[in-house]
């Protein structure tokens, strides 16, 4: 077989292709899955197209950029209507989701393009990082894009990192996954797999 004729992997560079690779293999049509920083809507809009029409992604940000940005590539994509848009924090999510969730992700930082004063804090990424436990179906899945080489983003990786070493072994299964051959303040990926049984 020619190489022109083998299908195209995508490129793993970085954790948010890692990320997205993952969500692909886990989430089944129909799947109810929650962006809790949904920034310029990347992530969004891959959960959407997962879910498919019979499930639904609520999508969290602070700022009204983030969900317009959003807004604009749901549309585009025909899939506004699978998705709510939550202009709220995080820290909300167990208020606003009130149903199990298969996959939760959470991408720290600011947002691109954006203003670099407005970020993620620990406090309430832990808050909601909490809440999504709670949310989580068995097997389901927590995916956390940590950047720890931002004013205060080594404080908060190093938080939910130790938030996440915390986490009973018995319940949840934690790996961590970076590229070894970048800068050590280069952005991480952390997940969580709900191991409890259904």
């Amino acid at each position: 077989m020619s190489t022109s004729c083998l299908p195209i992997h995508p490129l793993l560079r970085g954790p948010v292709a890692l990320t997205h690779l993952l969500l692909r293999h886990y989430v089944l049509p129909g799947s109810q899955l929650v962006d809790a920083t949904c920034g310029n809507g990347k992530d969004t809009l891959l959960l959407a197209e997962l879910a498919g029409p019979d499930g639904h992604v609520w999508a969290f940000d602070i700022q009204e950029a983030a969900l317009q940005r959003t807004a604009a590539r749901l549309a585009e994509a025909g899939l506004s209507r699978q998705v709510t848009l939550l202009h709220t924090g995080h820290e909300r999510m167990l208020e606003l989701v009130q149903q199990p969730v298969q996959a939760v992700i959470f991408n720290l930082g600011w947002l691109p393009g954006s203003s670099r004063a407005i970020t993620t804090a620990p406090d309430t990424t832990l808050a909601a990082l909490e809440q999504a436990l709670q949310l989580l179906v068995p097997g389901g899945l927590l995916l956390i894009t940590c950047y720890p080489g931002h004013a205060g983003g080594d404080a908060e990786a190093t938080t939910v990192q130790t938030w996440a070493a915390g986490l009973s072994p018995r319940n949840y299964f934690v790996w961590q996954m970076g590229q070894l051959n970048v800068s050590a303040t280069a952005p991480f990926c952390l997940l969580v797999q709900n191991g409890q049984r259904r």
